[in-house]
């Protein structure tokens, strides 16, 4: 097992909602507890994420929304698309979690220290727009990321993989026209968002879709993600694919998710490329399947990346 894989965290993640608010926000600190409790991660593995600057959001954000959302000045009419309260803690929550996501890719991109795997325990908010968010994404925490990591010649070329249920319209709008990111999504047809941006691929699936359909796709993309050479991968690792999601539509088993992880964390760490995880979504009923997904992603990691 790598004994110094770093996964960002933070309290912060976690923001008081309304009673009866249908986002499962207690899911960040039990995925933490859950990764700790079980032993796939120590405490010494978990980081604080630092806070963006906002020269560094405005690499992906427009100045206008940047600066409303931070200051409480924001349109309604947008907080509603996001679907949360305007607070204090929402601002810090974002920040924090687009923090995260640039600290994994950096930990990702040091091997020396961190083997080309690293995480965080949040983000993959890929609705939020340049000028907007939707669908409980406020910031584009991968968008901010990658336009970052290119900004200052960390990378030349990225990919994301995005297999949460639901379509990447946030990142194909925000990162869709640059010729140096390959976008792969694979995501329920018929869901949610219902006006697809297109990404360089999307694979849409029909609702129920099972194990063998959603693999077998899987199976047929991934080579060509990785004949883009990507000098890294930023992995949306949303569990809503699950049969028992919610929000999903789909009909994967916890063995199936297993398998689609496997897949491509198998092919980072064969084919040399880093991987920077992003939790993504979860809606399972009871939330504890979603966790248990959400962990069982974190023992693949431990399982395939070597010390």
């Amino acid at each position: 097992m790598p004994k110094h894989l770093k996964v960002f965290y933070s309290d912060r993640y976690t923001v008081d909602l309304p009673e009866g608010h249908r986002f499962p926000m207690s899911k960040y600190k039990l995925v933490r507890e859950s990764l700790l409790r079980e032993g796939v991660l120590e405490a010494s593995e978990l980081f604080e994420p630092r806070l963006p600057t906002r020269d560094e959001m405005l690499a992906a954000h427009t100045s206008e929304y940047f600066d409303t959302f931070c200051d409480g000045t924001i349109d309604p009419g947008i907080m509603r698309r996001i679907g949360f309260p305007w607070s204090e803690s929402l601002v810090n929550r974002s920040l924090a979690s687009v923090g995260g996501a640039m600290d994994a890719a950096d930990a990702a991109l040091d091997p020396a220290s961190n083997r080309g795997v690293s995480g965080n325990l949040a983000g993959g908010t890929h609705h939020a727009f340049a000028d907007a968010g939707e669908g409980y994404c406020v910031f584009n925490d991968v968008a901010v990321a990658v336009l970052n990591l290119l900004k200052h010649k960390k990378i030349s070329r990225a990919a994301i993989v995005d297999l949460d249920v639901h379509q990447g319209n946030g990142n194909a709008g925000i990162l869709g026209g640059n010729p140096d990111v390959y976008i792969l999504s694979l995501h329920g047809a018929k869901n949610y968002p219902f006006r697809k941006v297109p990404s360089t691929v999307d694979v849409d699936l029909p609702d129920g879709a099972d194990d063998e359909l959603y693999l077998a796709s899987l199976r047929h993309e991934l080579p060509k993600v990785f004949a883009f050479k990507p000098d890294l991968i930023f992995y949306q690792a949303g569990v809503d694919p699950l049969k028992e999601d919610k929000l999903g539509r789909l009909s994967l088993s916890l063995a199936g998710l297993a398998a689609r992880d496997r897949m491509l964390l198998s092919m980072c760490n064969s084919e040399n490329v880093p991987v920077s995880l992003a939790l993504g979504g979860g809606y399972a009923d009871p939330i504890s399947l979603t966790v248990a997904a959400h962990v069982q992603t974190y023992k693949i990691v431990k399982e395939i990346f070597p010390n």
